[in-house]
């Protein structure tokens, strides 16, 4: 018998494990884009908590609501664009709605964000370091000569050589690499208590991907700041994150510590996930176990569970529930982490069936 628990309650999976609000506390957040064909279901009814230095990683395909979400969290989005609702709150502060004067204050200063692609995220007519030293400048009242040897020091401990000199260079005299890391510089340059990576390592080789990762990790250590890992890819999640939000079609569908997620995963979402990833140290003969179909369009969501018209257990699951009935997001069969499906025993199905199947 499973407990039902509705997004109503974000805090059920412990972020900080202390007894104030954690540091960032999304409840309820849904985000649409009215266009001509229709209105774009982007995010829906998504609760979350991170806490300071802990690192949650958001994991789904591309178009699940990923970085929607969090650009909301920055107040990014167009407000005669898209349509908000619910509750975002950074340090106890309501990010929706809130004025344009108290964002630009919250913007690097408290939370600050990687973007998936810095070339096109620095600006190209400017060198690094004096797009470093703006974003430093406009939240301390610090000399031209201050902020540029701050932006110095913040190269030189992301680790870029010779950071006196590189801090005049162009974006486009940097390698990707480099360039990630000087995004990483900018973000940080302010120490915010709250670090958004939105798919850091993306078009990066293997050796920098983890270079990046742990510089990420030893800086978090270093500010003791919250995390947010956004990526399609539970390798890196197994890496760095303490818990783990999957989100498929807008909605979160599975959340939970990162080891109970990946150890005894109870959403064929997440298996499929876990089923597309390669392992270099086991059978390399055994074929990888791709997830059929194509990911929904948010304009015209499937009936139901968004994930059935992909999902190989729909049968298993009584009276069409899941092309009729939208799933809660409960308790699961483990009952320390959340859900989002309707398969009476997955736990069952996954050691029988998928286990042997993915690994």
């Amino acid at each position: 018998m499973t407990e039902t628990l509705t997004d109503e309650e974000p805090t059920a999976v412990a972020s900080a494990g202390s007894e104030t609000e954690p540091f960032l506390v999304v409840e309820n957040l849904t985000v649409q884009f009215p266009t001509y064909d229709g209105l774009v279901q982007a995010v829906s009814d998504l609760s979350y908590t991170v806490g300071l230095g802990r690192t949650l990683g958001i994991v789904g395909e591309s178009g699940s609501g990923k970085s929607v979400s969090s650009m909301a969290v920055l107040g990014l989005h167009d407000v005669k664009r898209s349509r908000l609702s619910g509750s975002i709150r950074v340090d106890g502060k309501e990010i929706i709605g809130a004025s344009a004067s108290t964002m630009r204050q919250v913007r690097g200063n408290e939370v600050a964000m990687i973007f998936q692609d810095p070339l096109t995220a620095l600006h190209p007519f400017y060198a690094v370091g004096k797009q470093i030293v703006e974003g430093y400048r406009l939240h301390h009242n610090v000399s031209k000569k201050t902020a540029r040897n701050r932006a110095i020091e913040m190269l030189d401990r992301v680790g870029i050589p010779q950071p006196d000199r590189r801090v005049d260079d162009f974006p486009h005299q940097f390698s990707g690499g480099m360039r990630q890391r000087a995004m990483i510089a900018m973000a940080l340059v302010n120490n915010p208590k709250l670090l958004i990576a939105d798919e850091p390592t993306t078009a990066l080789d293997v050796t920098v991907q983890a270079q990046i990762l742990d510089l990420i990790q030893d800086l978090q250590k270093e500010f003791g700041s919250a995390v947010i890992m956004i990526t399609h890819d539970l390798g890196v999640i197994s890496e760095v994150a303490d818990e783990v939000l999957v989100m498929y079609a807008g909605r979160c569908v599975e959340k939970g510590v990162t080891k109970q997620i990946l150890v005894k995963p109870e959403m064929p979402y997440t298996w499929g996930l876990l089923g597309s990833i390669a392992d270099v140290a086991g059978d390399t003969a055994k074929p990888l176990v791709p997830i059929p179909g194509t990911p929904p369009s948010l304009l015209d969501p499937p009936t139901g569970c968004a994930f059935h018209p992909r999902c190989r257990h729909v049968d298993k699951v009584p009276d069409n529930r899941c092309e009729t009935e939208l799933p809660d997001l409960r308790k699961g069969v483990n009952h320390d982490h959340l859900t989002r499906c309707h398969l009476p025993d997955p736990d069952s199905v996954y050691e029988t069936e998928v286990k042997e199947e993915i690994f």
